[in-house]
């Protein structure tokens, strides 16, 4: 947590105690006001709010169809529970930063507005088990949220992907130009990164989908609640399956973390490599000013800060992760007050990555690239030996020594201040009699690029069959 929430956290809880006094139990004495305050997670718990309550309001109606709770005792909780839900879609709630917890706060203000039949709201259920609803629900529906933002960003993807089919620039291993490319496929790479962090969420969402009410502290409830409803009302795909496992489990949490750190790093990658186009060394881009800044100093600058911000940002994510994993590792089950501090980090990994996503997408859709400059780059540095290798190969020469026989042609060229293209049909004659003037046009950018043909090839009739593809299957359309 920040200093500036830590200190919020203080100067909001130093004047009260209520949620400290509501459950005083077996203690004798009220809590020591330092140790409410440092026992607190009313702070991380605001995204839990709506959940809550939504929670609540379906424990309560299975409550009643059990008959539990009488039906007068249901009408009058459930109201109360509609009014806060009310409030809290119109802004008139008064988040009350004195509660212990989410959990607390919403009793007590129930119990405020509708008297002591509001602490019957906790019948047959423990914060334990809320508490992991609540996580549940908030994290599914942040799941589905990340999949629709990296589904815009695959559609942009596409997009910019259609438009340069035929802009060729070098292809890169260790950051040296290897072999010729489009911007197309170059662009597709990344969706087939993007399309598999959609498939993790997917499958993450799939495991965090059972509801854990109904285990109570550890070992269920004595009273017969219908576990089962609450799961359909909840769209669950069932109710969890061991009361221990219920309530201290934080797999999917974790789970959801991992994901999300693997999508982060994906825009990392992404991030730095629009840097370096963005450079003045390279020049392949360049961003729409909107998306830049300036420098205080030098009025030449146009900085690349988002991308920048969106690479730094992974950082965090990977170290909340981290936490989250450090956090459960020695825990015994089932419920430990340690697992509190698993929300934070997962609520911050959350807003980082969706922020990234939704800057990251119309920043791309906007850039500028430079097909000149991407098209002379991969004239240069010999991008076409390997398919002057293959030519001798496909002769009959063992690729080995074709290998050998086209470097020495390189480093002639590299001496002589030549390229490939315009090295004399003669010194190719006097490396090997099987080259023929046929050579200049197997090693012209274009048919490198072109005669690549085959399935995940960049030439650009398969980039743009893998986009029809990917537009049909993602996004129902097939041109």
């Amino acid at each position: 947590m920040s200093k500036s929430n830590k200190s919020n956290k203080s100067s909001k809880t130093n004047n009260s105690n209520k949620s400290a006094k509501t459950l005083t139990g077996r203690m004798a004495a009220e809590i020591n006001e330092d140790v409410h305050n440092f026992n607190q997670s009313i702070i991380e718990d605001r995204y839990l709010l709506e959940v809550d309550i939504m929670g609540s309001i379906t424990h309560v109606i299975m409550l009643s169809e059990q008959e539990i709770l009488t039906e007068e005792e249901a009408e009058q909780i459930l109201n109360g529970l509609g009014g806060i839900l009310e409030d809290l879609s119109t802004g008139k709630l008064e988040y009350d930063y004195e509660a212990e917890d989410v959990h607390m706060m919403v009793e007590n203000l129930l119990i405020e507005r509708i008297g002591d039949v509001g602490g019957k709201l906790h019948t047959a259920r423990s914060r334990n088990d809320q508490v992991a609803l609540d996580l549940r629900l908030y994290a599914r529906s942040e799941i589905i949220d990340t999949m629709n933002s990296l589904l815009d960003l695959q559609r942009v993807i596409l997009e910019v992907a259609e438009k340069h089919t035929e802009t060729i620039m070098p292809g890169y291993t260790h950051l040296q130009r290897a072999q010729p490319i489009t911007l197309a496929h170059h662009l597709m790479a990344y969706l087939e990164m993007f399309s598999r962090d959609e498939s993790r969420l997917h499958d993450c969402f799939l495991r965090t989908n059972f509801s854990p009410l109904g285990a109570g502290a550890l070992a269920g409830t004595t009273f017969p609640i219908d576990r089962k409803m609450v799961a359909k009302q909840l769209d669950f795909a069932a109710p969890t399956r061991n009361s221990l496992d219920s309530v201290s489990d934080r797999d999917f949490c974790i789970e959801l973390g991992s994901c999300l750190a693997i999508v982060a790093m994906h825009l990392s990658r992404f991030a730095e490599e629009l840097i370096l186009w963005c450079s003045w060394e390279f020049q392949f881009a360049e961003m729409h000013d909107s998306f830049a800044t300036s420098s205080s100093i030098m009025p030449q600058k146009k900085n690349p800060d988002v991308a920048e911000l969106v690479r730094g940002k992974t950082g965090k994510v990977y170290g909340n992760l981290m936490a989250m994993l450090t956090i459960m590792k020695g825990l015994p089950l089932a419920y430990n007050k340690d697992m509190q501090e698993i929300k934070q980090p997962l609520f911050d990994s959350l807003g980082e990555v969706q922020e990234s996503l939704d800057i990251f997408t119309p920043m791309l859709q906007t850039m500028k690239f430079n097909k000149e400059n991407m098209r002379k780059a991969a004239a240069q540095g010999f991008l076409n030996a390997t398919d002057c290798a293959d030519y001798l190969t496909k002769k009959g020469m063992a690729f080995r020594t074709a290998y050998r026989l086209v470097g020495e042609l390189v480093n002639f060229c590299i001496k002589n201040r030549c390229t490939l293209d315009e090295l004399p049909i003669e010194e190719y004659r006097a490396k090997s009699p099987l080259f023929e003037r046929d050579i200049y046009e197997v090693i012209s950018i274009e048919n490198c690029v072109k005669n690549r043909g085959i399935i995940g090839g960049p030439a650009a009739k398969m980039v743009k069959n893998t986009i029809r593809l990917v537009k049909s299957e993602k996004f129902g359309k097939g041109k």
